[in-house]
């Protein structure tokens, strides 16, 4: 078949929180046609922005989904997904970055570079996603594009050339000068359609020119051509824009183009950019691991070039399922081959051949049927059991896909249905949101048998339970996950317990004596030193199971207690009242009596925890550990960040992740993983015992 994949464009819209992405979408779908009038973000007026079509997006003002979408422009076909801005939906961006060969970094004229730009930034060279800057809200008041410029130099060290400046600022924006072109552009009627290309203003001529000489000399580094035409003073257009397009798709370079989305102001100009300096499908390095006859691919080989070519080989990425009402919705990413309806695929990570049903072209949550899918589409499946990140092949390759990079969670919150049907709702739920979001995790804690989730922060989890009571009708409660804690003694103390009980015909009788104390290198150890017979033999494992049975729950706040050492040393049998259940017996009566004797305490999990940021945020990352009694054990600093370690009581960790994103305005994150149990300090362990009486006297 024949396709011109020089055509095609496969472009993400990404930026921090509120820069203006969704508004931006809004605008690119409008002047492409794909929409006939344009609705702004909340929904103001019961529509609500086209990209955010989740209820609770159009509530809130954000998005939680990435959505795709595509449009034509110019005889181009360009597929976008426009992502998340807030960190928590971090794994939204994270898989549409991974199967796009390009991107618009949305930036906000007043804020500039904030964290969440860093976060995408980050992403965005983790897969080198080739970009264009756009420098949104230039009618706001406070605007400055050049400083904005600057920072991405400065903070995120990008080589930022500007190809327009503005004419006006604020209120007075009108449009841009193209240093390209040198021309000015303005933008007039009701929605920014009718746009002017007008000889330079005389007051703005002269700034025009010196941005032009400062552009050609950073573009001319990547063109000898435009080099020489530089030197004959004869500078063509076609020169200039190859050696744009070039250095943009090596990433040596970052174009950045401005206006103002929601006043309507530079956004066709912008899809000119994308035309002209993202890459097609061809233009990019995609690569593949070549697995073995039984499906498998070990990440230890040699990736291999995968050439975009739609007569090649089928190889296509799942990259983002949606579980909507005619079943699993599956995003794929073509990278060779042609993907078409009624094909049997393979799925590479199970070697399960599926039949493709249905074919989709995605608009948002609408959706357009299509016969067939080429390399560098982005379409949709309909039916197909897989996981996200599985690889599809036609058969004739053992290709698979290298994996996305998905986050570790960071909070975690006890669910609790409130009656029996919420708790079917519930599993429901959480077995569909677990299997789109790889990043949103539950499991059953074994021992206080609670339901936790975990996920990437506070918004994150409230947004999923606010989907389980609408989507599903299941009414939850939350709290903190119960931390599992430990309990253990401190000082070795002697028993001497008779068990006897008479209730008519044989009775039960057995005599234990010895030693329970703490142990520190084994979390059990029994040891029996009684001499001449005075407890039988066949009793001494009977007296083990009775002790051994009391560890389960501790006497002091019932969690499991560990470290214990009990030694025998003494006792008495009778010949008909003495048995196993008798010496059981015995032993669980000397461990209650004995118990609170041994000066039992807590011990707590501890976690180790490193935190990263930017340098300037140190101390306030090294405060917020302190807050939390947690102690500091190393620090580094490099390439402008700071990682600090540091061991805090699991107790302490929750909700840190807000506190730490607060206290370095988002730039921060961190992971952790268990380290050891320590004994919780007197204070906390008197307000944990007092805490736990008064809910016993609750209930």
């Amino acid at each position: 078949m024949s396709v011109d994949l020089s055509t095609r464009r496969n472009i993400g819209i990404s930026a921090h929180i509120d820069s203006g992405k969704t508004t931006l979408t809004e605008r690119i779908l409008f002047y492409t046609n794909r929409i006939h009038a344009i609705h702004e973000v909340r929904g103001k007026d019961g529509v609500g922005a086209k990209m955010d079509s989740m209820e609770l997006e159009r509530e809130r003002g954000i998005t939680i989904q990435s959505a795709a979408t595509h449009c034509e422009w110019k005889d181009h076909l360009i597929n976008i997904i426009d992502t998340p801005g807030h960190v928590d939906f971090t794994v939204e961006v994270e898989r549409a970055l991974r199967v796009l060969d390009g991107a618009v970094l949305v930036l906000c004229s007043v804020a500039g570079v904030q964290s969440q730009s860093i976060t995408v930034d980050r992403q965005m060279r983790r897969y080198s996603v080739p970009r264009i800057a756009f420098v949104n809200k230039c009618d706001r008041s406070g605007a400055n594009p050049f400083r904005v410029t600057e920072q991405l130099r400065d903070k995120l060290a990008h080589n930022a050339v500007m190809l327009q400046i503005p004419i006006g600022l604020e209120d007075e924006h009108a449009g841009v000068v193209d240093l390209v072109t040198m021309r000015a552009l303005t933008f007039h009627g009701d929605a920014g359609e009718e746009i002017r290309n007008e000889e330079i203003p005389a007051d703005l001529l002269e700034s025009a020119e010196e941005h032009r000489e400062i552009m050609l000399d950073a573009v001319s580094m990547f063109s000898d051509e435009l080099m020489e035409q530089m030197l004959e003073e004869d500078v063509r257009e076609e020169t200039l824009v190859a050696a744009i397009r070039h250095a943009t798709i090596s990433n040596q370079m970052t174009p950045v183009l401005m206006g103002s989305a929601y006043k309507n102001r530079g956004v066709q100009v912008l899809l000119d950019a994308v035309i002209a300096y993202l890459p097609n499908p061809t233009e990019v390095t995609n690569e593949a691991f070549v697995g073995t006859e039984d499906h498998e691919a070990s990440e230890s080989e040699v990736t291999v070039p995968l050439l975009s070519d739609p007569d090649g080989p089928l190889v296509a990425l799942a990259f983002k399922l949606e579980d909507g009402r005619y079943g699993q919705l599956t995003y794929v990413r073509v990278y060779s081959g042609t993907l078409r309806r009624d094909d049997f695929i393979h799925n590479q990570r199970n070697g399960k051949r599926v039949k493709v049903g249905r074919l989709v072209r995605m608009h948002s949550d609408e959706m357009e049927d299509i016969r067939e899918g080429a390399a560098g589409d982005i379409v949709a499946m309909f039916g197909i059991d897989c996981h996200s990140g599985d690889t599809f092949t036609d058969g004739t390759t053992t290709m698979t896909m290298t994996s996305m990079h998905v986050p570790s969670p960071v909070i975690s919150v006890s669910v609790n249905p409130v009656d029996n049907k919420a708790q079917i709702n519930m599993s429901k739920a959480l077995q569909r949101f677990t299997k789109e979001d790889p990043t949103f995790q539950v499991y059953v804690d074994g021992e206080s048998g609670e339901t936790i989730i975990s996920g990437m922060g506070e918004l994150h989890l409230e947004v999923y339970i606010e989907r389980m009571r609408r989507e599903y009708a299941a009414e939850v409660t939350t709290s903190p996950p119960q931390v599992a804690y430990r309990e253990t003694f401190t000082e070795e103390v002697k028993f001497n317990y008779t068990h006897r009980k008479q209730t008519g015909g044989s009775g039960q009788f057995g005599r234990i004596a010895g030693t329970l104390g703490p142990h520190p290198d084994s979390n059990y150890e029994f040891e029996d030193t009684t001499k001449g017979g005075v407890i039988p033999k066949e009793f001494i494992s009977s007296i083990d199971k009775g002790f051994k049975s009391m560890l389960d729950k501790g006497l002091l706040l019932g969690f499991p207690v560990v470290n214990v050492k009990i030694l025998i040393d003494d006792g008495a049998a009778h010949s008909v009242d003495s048995s196993d259940n008798a010496f059981q017996a015995a032993a669980r009566g000397a461990w209650r009596e004995t118990f609170h004797r041994a000066k039992p305490v807590l011990l707590e999990p501890i976690m180790k925890v490193e935190c990263e940021g930017p340098v300037e945020f140190h101390g306030q990352i090294v405060g917020t550990i302190m807050q939390r009694r947690g102690q500091i054990v190393g620090s580094q600093e490099e390439g402008g960040y700071t990682t600090v370690t540091a061991d805090v009581p699991l107790n302490e960790m929750f909700g840190y992740a807000t506190t730490l994103r607060s206290g370095t305005q988002g730039k921060a994150g961190f992971t952790m993983e268990f380290s050891r149990y320590a004994q919780v300090p007197s204070g906390v362990q008197a307000d944990l015992v007092e805490e736990a009486r008064k809910k016993s006297e609750k209930r």
